[in-house]
């Protein structure tokens, strides 16, 4: 395992991880100068796809190699759609990840619905529904598979005995990627509505554009994964591109209808963390359930010298997050059946 790592209490770990498995969010390439954005942060361009194969050379050649990598959104930026360059840069991305020798699973963003439509990514290579529950030691990386045409983008996979992935589409509730006159718009539109949208209430700062939320039908199908993973005694590990907590980042990122998905995932004693992106920034905290959650700094504001992304080890007892560059090392332990201390995360070696 190389150097043993440290958990919450100090102590050096010789124990060998159940798993491990890599983490990274918003990349966003495009063959563009470095420059501002419209949040007046830095965004390099010119370093992402390096830091990515950067990444993919870390976890190749790790001790243990992580069994597959969460890919959290927002592969490449929106200025190749306006460019024309969309699928030239997604191409150039997805032949670096080609690299990797465990599979990626991909997460949908709001770049990503800048530069396609819905329709287009459920039958890109950008779609990973083909791997859901199944072994990942016995997958091919480079299998291509092309998902079911759902209406919304998730599935669910189980990579060791008790333990369970869920992705979630935080784009099912949104005004991207989808047609003006399609159901999906309209009931977007009239959830907007329903909550009387105004940008300059407070309690509305969050419902925006580049946010969107996740529909009834899918809160019942993630209640209902959850549910069987209660029942057999599972731990749950939720990934999608926007936080769900209003705590966990720090900019307007948050998902339109975040106070239902949390009252969904907290109902549940199986989740252990969630995990997005959005927010380069990055972000952390546990609430009052005991439900970490991990918002991943962005590739893409990381200049030269640095990196944003990490490595999760899996124990008995926690999560241990080995990050990389501008995300931090953490210990992530499991929530007992007790409520637990909202501010007891413990981030290691590096200082907030």
């Amino acid at each position: 395992m190389g150097e043993p790592q440290k958990d919450a209490r100090g102590f050096c770990r010789h124990d060998h991880p159940y798993f491990t498995f890599g983490v990274i969010a918003d990349i966003q390439y495009a063959n563009k100068a470095d420059g501002l954005s419209g949040w007046k942060t830095m965004r390099y361009y010119s370093q992402s796809c390096l830091h990515l194969q950067n990444a993919i050379r870390e976890w190749n050649s790790e001790d243990i190699r992580p069994k597959f990598v969460l890919q959290l959104g927002d592969i490449i930026d929106g200025f190749n759609k306006r460019t024309g360059k969309s699928e030239a840069s997604l191409e150039t991305v997805l032949s670096i990840i080609k690299m990797a020798k465990m599979p990626f699973h991909h997460v949908w963003g709001n770049h990503e619905f800048y530069n396609f439509t819905r329709d287009y990514l459920m039958s890109s290579k950008l779609s990973t529904t083909w791997l859901e529950d199944k072994r990942q030691d016995d997958l091919d990386p480079s299998h291509e598979g092309i998902s079911d045409n759902m209406d919304y983008y998730v599935y669910h996979f189980s990579p060791h005995t008790k333990f369970r992935f869920i992705l979630i589409d935080t784009y099912d509730l949104s005004v991207l990627g989808r047609q003006e006159t399609s159901d999906g718009y309209q009931k977007s539109l009239a959830f907007l509505d329903g909550e009387q949208h105004n940008f300059r209430d407070r309690s509305s700062f969050h419902l925006l554009e580049f946010n969107g939320g996740l529909g009834e039908e899918q809160l019942a199908w993630l209640n209902d994964v959850l549910t069987y993973s209660d029942k057999n005694g599972e731990r749950v590990i939720i990934a999608g591109h926007i936080p769900v907590h209003p705590k966990s980042m720090r900019s307007l990122c948050l998902a339109w209808n975040y106070d239902k998905i949390l009252r969904t995932i907290q109902s549940h004693q199986s989740v252990v963390c969630y995990f997005a992106g959005h927010d380069h920034s990055g972000g952390y905290y546990q609430d009052s359930h005991g439900i970490h959650h991990i918002t991943m700094e962005g590739v893409i504001e990381s200049p030269a010298g640095t990196n944003a992304f990490g490595t999760v080890f899996v124990y008995e007892d926690g999560l241990l997050l080995r990050g990389r560059g501008r995300v931090k090392d953490r210990f992530l332990p499991y929530r007992k059946e007790t409520k637990t201390n909202p501010h007891s995360s413990t981030s290691l070696g590096k200082q907030e």
